[in-house]
């Protein structure tokens, strides 16, 4: 079972996307500012992180650079309300692995967690 960080401050996404990830079988654990999603995914324990580029004592952008900074490669998924083509550019250079825009359908996002971490399209 694959586990996932959510990294998200508001509580209803969080919920949402907890909810979602667990009924399709996913471990999921949740990180409500980017300190705490930077000390969590130090760890080996997860496979794949949805990062909020708004999150509270360091921003996404923060702490996208400085786990690519320290090596690790698991994949990660900007899911932002920034929609604008220089940020998505930014999360590239940044070396994100996707970035979806809020709001969203929870088939796009799932769709998108499945491809990053290599398993197929959903049924």
């Amino acid at each position: 079972m694959s586990c996932i960080l959510i990294a998200e401050d508001e509580r209803r996404i969080t919920a949402f996307i907890d909810k979602g990830l667990r009924k399709y079988g996913f471990s999921t654990a949740i990180a409500t500012d980017g300190e705490q999603a930077v000390l969590m995914a130090q760890s080996d324990k997860f496979d794949l992180l949805l990062l909020d580029l708004g999150l509270l004592v360091k921003d996404g952008w923060t702490v996208l650079a400085e786990l690519r900074q320290q090596g690790k490669q698991l994949p990660i998924i900007i899911v932002t309300a920034r929609d604008d083509v220089a940020e998505k550019k930014v999360g590239l250079q940044y070396e994100a692995n996707d970035y979806l825009t809020k709001p969203f359908r929870f088939q796009d996002l799932l769709a998108r967690v499945h491809n990053h971490l290599g398993s197929g399209l959903m049924k």
